[in-house]
């Protein structure tokens, strides 16, 4: 995520906002979970897998949104 922002943006993001940093973190973790039950390795149902990539777009989303109004 944030392929487009170098190293040092995100991190300056992170720095300027407790809450940009925690969704952040927390954005990494569902993507390792949901690269871990698409593997087969975390065993998930389907419809707790559609769930969690679900809430996977949505964090991802609202750090959009964040790091737009941050930087503005």
């Amino acid at each position: 995520m944030f392929e487009e922002r170098s190293p040092s943006e995100v991190d300056s993001l992170m720095k300027h906002s407790v809450e940009f940093r925690q969704l952040y973190f927390h954005h990494q973790e569902l993507d390792k979970k949901v690269n871990d039950a698409e593997l087969g390795v975390l065993p998930l149902g389907d419809m707790e897998l559609t769930q969690m990539k679900r809430e996977k777009l949505a964090a991802k989303e609202r750090l959009i949104s964040m790091a737009n109004r941050i930087e503005a």
